[in-house]
């Protein structure tokens, strides 16, 4: 049995990524328990321009990206206003991701008056010790959204879904050694079930038990026989 205390003392503010429906905020509650720390969740089903986003997207990109990016900076804020770090923290995103949403969606002019406002608020940001990006096919991925019915998820466009977890790749792939980067661990969820299987949150635990190194990247996978995990 991993110590996750141990975990928790050395690693005091972990982020979890991954695409829409990948399965991030469970993963965070259940760190967040096996740590007894505290969770930060994404604002998303207060975002009044979901809706509207989903039916047309290039009208109203900007309005939702802009709303994004000031909700989860003001999460942030506070955090650190409150020294809230010294007790350990697991969010359900990280703050510099919200790039990758903005360079899918919007215009050219958009983004560059969104990259003017985004580089004078990440300066304020602390970086994660540890990042955990989860992966998982595109058909799974649809399932998990269907199985957890929010209505303007319904109708989910299986390209945009595609796109959008083709750019994560391309994230990821460079941000452990960016400037402000964090070491990463990448998850493959295809064949693991958190809530289910104590063992697949043991494997993450284990995992983070050795884990990192500065700019660090790692890979957790299973195979759909469910044998021994394994670290590459």
């Amino acid at each position: 049995m991993v110590d996750a205390r141990a975990i928790a003392e050395r690693l005091r503010y972990v982020a979890i990524e991954g695409c829409i429906g990948v399965g991030k905020t469970t993963l965070t509650r259940l760190l967040a328990t096996a740590f007894h720390g505290r969770t930060v969740l994404e604002v998303v089903e207060e975002n009044p321009f979901l809706p509207d986003f989903y039916r047309d997207k290039a009208a109203h990109a900007f309005k939702i990206q802009v709303f994004f990016l000031l909700s989860r900076f003001k999460q942030q804020e506070q955090l650190v206003q409150e020294n809230l770090f010294q007790k350990n923290t697991v969010a359900d995103y990280l703050f510099d991701k919200d790039r990758i949403f903005a360079e899918l969606t919007l215009s050219a002019s958009e983004l560059a008056l969104y990259h003017s406002v985004f580089a004078a608020l990440i300066r304020q940001v602390r970086v994660p010790d540890v990042v955990i990006y989860l992966q998982a096919p595109t058909d799974l991925v649809l399932e998990r959204i269907r199985r957890r019915g929010r209505s303007f998820e319904v109708d989910m466009d299986r390209n945009y879904l595609e796109e959008l977890a083709a750019a994560y790749n391309r994230f990821f792939a460079a941000y452990p050694e960016s400037p402000g980067g964090a070491p990463t661990l990448i998850v493959d969820t295809e064949h693991l079930n958190f809530p289910e299987r104590d063992g697949d949150l043991e494997l993450i635990l284990d995992a983070l038990s050795t884990f990192p190194r500065e700019g660090e990247r790692r890979r957790v996978v299973r195979s759909p026989s469910h044998d021994t995990p394994r670290l590459l």
